[in-house]
């Protein structure tokens, strides 16, 4: 199939973006990077009159720090978030998870916010922005919030942002001292969708956790923090005792799904898998 006949507008500014949006009455879609929105749109998913690229507006690209936080401009690609020494050192799970996603065609053109906006529940950013406590920025005509990850991600494909909205950038507090971070998935061929994926972001003071995130994919309708898990790992150290018990513990955490490949059951052992082998590798 072949997408239906469209108009195409390249606005030079947010502001515009935003108006012309407004004045297209909700029959318009904005496109970045395009990786989930030009396949949705050939298979006829997806017809908008109005098509409003918002790939070259410099105010949602790029990458910078202050001392507390990393700004991830909206549409900063997959690839810039693998390459960047900024990202690697304020924020080094992110670039564990770029790594993972899809091929290196979809990671030159896929954006960032793109991911989170799409929302896909196989997707390894949301997962690594609830893992992180990221914020994300959105503006509107009315001007511009924030919203926590955990706030953000609603249910399948579902997200905070309201008809027009856009995302401007994503904000993530740096690595601390004692920060110690992992990301792993298991999927039938690499590139392809998780069959389960995991994000880890801890914090250390003497061996002991002071602080632990744990945010599976593929598990859900929207990427899950592992709460019980978390809570059972704070004021311990991550001995084989502890990593055991917050495997028994994803039980109350986790509702995988079925499908036609693989049952939630095999899915739950994967996640203790996973989550085992990723807190193990925390503690070299």
């Amino acid at each position: 199939m072949k997408a239906r006949a469209f108009h195409y507008v390249r606005p030079q500014s947010l502001e515009e973006a935003l108006r012309v949006f407004a004045e297209a009455d909700g029959d318009a879609v904005y496109i970045a990077g395009g990786q989930s929105l030009v396949p949705a749109m050939a298979l006829r998913l997806q017809a908008p009159q109005l098509i409003i690229d918002i790939g070259r507006l410099p105010e949602l690209h790029g990458l910078t720090a202050d001392v507390n936080h990393l700004r991830i401009g909206a549409t900063t690609r997959h690839v810039e978030i693998l390459a960047s020494d900024l990202v690697r050192r304020h924020a080094p799970l992110l670039v564990e998870a770029a790594a993972h996603v899809a091929h290196p065609a979809i990671r030159n053109r896929g954006t960032f916010a793109g991911s989170l906006a799409f929302a896909d529940p196989a997707a390894e950013f949301p997962a690594v922005a609830l893992a992180l406590d990221a914020e994300i920025e959105i503006a509107s005509l009315d001007g511009t919030r924030r919203v926590a990850a955990e706030d953000f991600f609603l249910d399948l494909y579902e997200t905070a942002l309201q008809p027009g909205e856009i995302i401007v950038a994503v904000h993530v507090s740096v690595a601390l001292p004692g920060a110690r971070s992992a990301f792993d998935e298991l999927a039938r061929r690499r590139g392809d969708y998780a069959i389960v994926g995991l994000g880890v972001n801890g914090l250390f003071e003497d061996g002991v956790v002071r602080r632990m995130r744990l945010a599976f994919l593929s598990v859900g309708p929207t990427a899950v923090r592992a709460r019980t898990a978390e809570e059972l790992l704070v004021g311990r150290r991550l001995d084989a005792g502890a990593i055991r018990e917050a495997q028994e513990a994803l039980d109350a955490d986790l509702s995988p799904m079925n499908d036609e490949q693989t049952p939630a059951g095999m899915r739950l052992h994967l996640a203790r898998v996973l989550l085992g082998r990723l807190l193990g590798r925390l503690t070299r």
